[in-house]
């Protein structure tokens, strides 16, 4: 029997780059997720309705609200929906199956990287149906719902097992429960070539250390590198997925993978380590005492992308965020295709995607996927540079260096200031755009500013324009310095500094990162005045 709930609306429902994220504590207010997916429900065409995909990370929250959100697909119309087994979909699965079956979009659960459990975070977001995030126009639009929605349709029912594949009815709509691992494989075995890999790991060639951080990855890690590949399940580790994430934070970088972290800067390494983020899309890639920074791990799957059956075609034109290093730009200048720079945000890929103007590309904050999806691929990520370590008979640190010998090195690093009062971080967004226009030829601790701007983007598929996604301080020498604030945090505010130094002198490529960049971190400091205006000394989070 179908109910309607009368409602009063929030007036802090606005999409961020990944879509709502929000505190457990408030996200599970009355009515909270309610209101959210009934204004989805009525912003979706009838067409859209006719097939969906649902699905998330498995964090605390994940399991209630689907089977909320069933309950008020089925009194809104949806015909059918696709549901992973035990509502699990890693997020890049999610995007495959929308493509796959070809339907109308998804819902997917996940708040990324950021924490779980009683105390973390919660998320939501809606894909279209090509398998990319809402793009901002559905997002304001959802939005703009949210603030005066009064009333909600709910189906009274029990809940659906999901612990069960098959199907089952709700209402007037029809329930598949999927495999969450399936289909997934099936399409990596389109991508790459399968039975080299697994010869390549049989002969000792090949060997890999993964982490799944208690996050989504781990079913699907266990079948792919451990039943598939043949890797040994020890080197499988943190493979359960767990509500709170087994305590720890699934964000795969060189502060939260301190167990693979260490594995892979002791004895006996194997070849690669690997670790993926809450919902699988993120990847943290390492070789034996050699951390590979995403912007480098871009470069280097660009540069080799012909090793990779996926792309046996070519490249047809690659991307990259704005703040992710320059890099890739050398690959593609080398290579003579075009590089497209976009804001951060999934989203913005899409488009590019969609109209084949890309087939590659990636983001500094852990991110890379091809175009056999809409989102960014974790567990793709590591399967190229198997594929790629295997080809060339070469480790991750043989790759890198190769890459910076023709190309130059990009030392790079992203200051985190967490947790900033919002009033603080604006004051410091604010201050600095007022100081733009006066820095250029102005040179602070050696470094000359060439020019500064407010970084906007022009979609060169639909001409849709994007403002105000984060300040471009471009130095003398190729350097950079780049600000933003983060759109994936849910207290207060994160300010992220990119520090950026190109170095083309061979003698210099082999530096500590860290330490090579910490005048060009105090410069960018001193531009924006961060510590006088914040009170933070240092970041809370460098990688």
């Amino acid at each position: 029997m179908m109910k309607i709930v009368k409602t009063a609306p929030f007036q802090d429902q606005k999409p961020g780059t990944s879509g709502l994220r929000k505190k457990i504590v408030h996200a599970t207010q009355e009515n909270y997720l309610e209101n959210f997916v009934q204004s989805m429900m009525d912003l979706l065409a009838e067409k859209e309705k006719s097939l969906l995909v649902l699905g998330g990370d498995g964090r605390y929250y994940n399991d209630q609200a689907i089977q909320l959100i069933i309950k008020i697909a089925a009194a809104n119309g949806v015909e059918r929906l696709l549901i992973g087994q035990r509502g699990i979909l890693s997020t890049p699965a999610a995007s495959h199956l929308i493509r796959h079956y070809s339907a109308g979009g998804g819902i997917v659960l996940s708040a990324s990287h950021n924490p779980g459990g009683k105390d973390g975070d919660f998320g939501i977001k809606f894909n279209n149906a090509s398998g990319s995030p809402a793009p901002e126009s559905f997002t304001s639009e959802l939005f703009e719902l949210t603030k005066k929605i009064s009333e909600y349709r709910i189906l009274e029912s029990d809940d659906i097992d999901l612990s069960k594949l098959g199907r089952s009815v709700v209402g007037d709509m029809q329930i598949d429960v999927l495999d969450a691992v399936a289909d997934y494989q099936d399409m990596l075995a389109k991508s790459f070539d399968m039975t080299w890999l697994k010869e390549e790991f049989s002969r000792g060639k090949l060997s890999l250390a993964f982490d799944a951080m208690h996050a989504v990855t781990g079913p699907y890690a266990k079948v792919i590198f451990g039943q598939t590949l043949g890797e040994k399940p020890d080197n499988i580790v943190n493979a359960v997925p767990l509500e709170d994430f087994g305590g720890g934070h699934p964000d795969p970088n060189l502060v939260h993978a301190k167990d693979l972290v260490a594995k892979m800067y002791s004895k006996n390494s194997p070849l690669l380590g690997a670790a993926s983020d809450g919902d699988g899309d993120r990847n943290l890639i390492l070789g034996a005492s050699t951390f590979v920074s995403p912007s480098d791990s871009l470069a280097v799957i660009a540069e080799h992308a012909h090793l990779i059956p996926q792309f046996s075609g070519g490249l047809r034109g690659v991307a990259r965020s704005m703040p992710t290093s320059t890099a890739l730009d050398r690959v593609a200048i080398d290579k003579g295709i075009p590089c497209y720079e976009t804001p951060t945000g999934w989203k913005f890929f899409g488009n590019l995607l969609d109209a084949g103007m890309i087939n590659l590309c990636g983001e500094e904050s852990f991110g890379t996927s091809g175009d056999h999806i809409r989102e960014k691929d974790g567990l793709w990520a590591v399967l190229c540079w198997l594929t790629i370590c295997g080809k060339t008979n070469k480790a991750p640190h043989e790759l890198l260096r190769d890459l910076w010998q023709k190309y130059g090195r990009s030392y790079y690093c992203r200051y985190d200031y967490e947790g900033v009062p919002q009033a603080l971080a604006d004051q410091v967004m604010k201050e600095l755009k007022d100081k733009l226009t006066d820095l250029k030829g102005v040179t602070f601790g050696g470094f000359e500013v060439l020019d500064a701007d407010s970084f906007s983007y022009v979609d060169p598929v639909d001409n849709s324009s994007t403002h105000n996604q984060g300040f471009r301080i471009f130095l003398r020498g190729g350097h950079r310095v780049i600000y933003r604030l983060s759109g994936t945090g849910t207290d207060n505010a994160t300010i992220r500094v990119y520090l950026e130094l190109l170095e083309k002198d061979t003698a210099k490529i082999d530096g500590d990162v860290f330490e090579t960049l910490k005048g060009l971190g105090n410069v960018a400091n001193e531009l924006a005045n961060v510590t006088s205006i914040t009170g933070f000394v240092e970041p809370s989070v460098v990688t």
